[in-house]
């Protein structure tokens, strides 16, 4: 019963979809279509990932991590997060275990949100493309919005999430090899 649980959000979307087949036979197939071809890239996409998440977690110590990205790492910390994560390629699903790992490792949570929102939205390739095809003033604007949102967002969210939820996310990140 307790694996059931586990999977009860995804067993009521299967049956949705079948649901959708039976009233909408086209519609229901394209679900379908679109879901595996998300499952064929998360497949792809996912083991490089974790395999680059095993080598960071084995060859970076704590100790170096703590130093450039954790509580006392100041304007350096936050421009190698920013950095990492406009360098990183693939969807924003793989950022969240290279977030744990960061957790884990030690980095301040503030710079992990950093790391995400670049991930999300400051990556390098899309800059060139924008300033290729949409100008340099464009995409600087663009870039200088984005950063600013990410700067607020992480502020906040630090700051509504308090150091209580902040430390039991950091101790459920640590749950996670036991």
């Amino acid at each position: 019963m307790k694996q059931l649980k586990r999977y009860v959000f995804a067993l009521i979307m299967l049956a949705v979809t079948g649901l959708l087949i039976l009233v909408n036979r086209e519609l229901g197939l394209r679900a379908v279509n679109t879901t595996l071809f998300s499952l064929k890239e998360m497949i792809l996409i996912l083991p490089p990932i974790f395999v680059l998440l095993g080598l960071l977690d084995v060859w970076v110590p704590r100790e170096t991590m703590i130093r450039f990205l954790g509580e006392g790492s100041g304007l350096k910390g936050v421009l190698i997060a920013i950095t990492l994560g406009s360098a990183a390629a693939g969807p924003l699903y793989g950022a969240f275990p290279v977030a744990v790992i960061l957790m884990k490792k030690g980095a301040k949570f503030a710079n992990i949100l950093l790391f995400i929102g670049a991930w999300s939205t400051t990556k390098i390739p899309m800059l060139l493309f924008e300033i290729s095809s949409m100008g340099l003033r464009f995409a600087m604007t663009r870039l200088a919005v984005s950063l600013t949102g990410i700067f607020v967002i992480a502020f906040v969210v630090e700051r509504v999430l308090g150091r209580q939820a902040i430390d039991a996310l950091y101790t459920r990140s640590a749950e996670l090899d036991s």
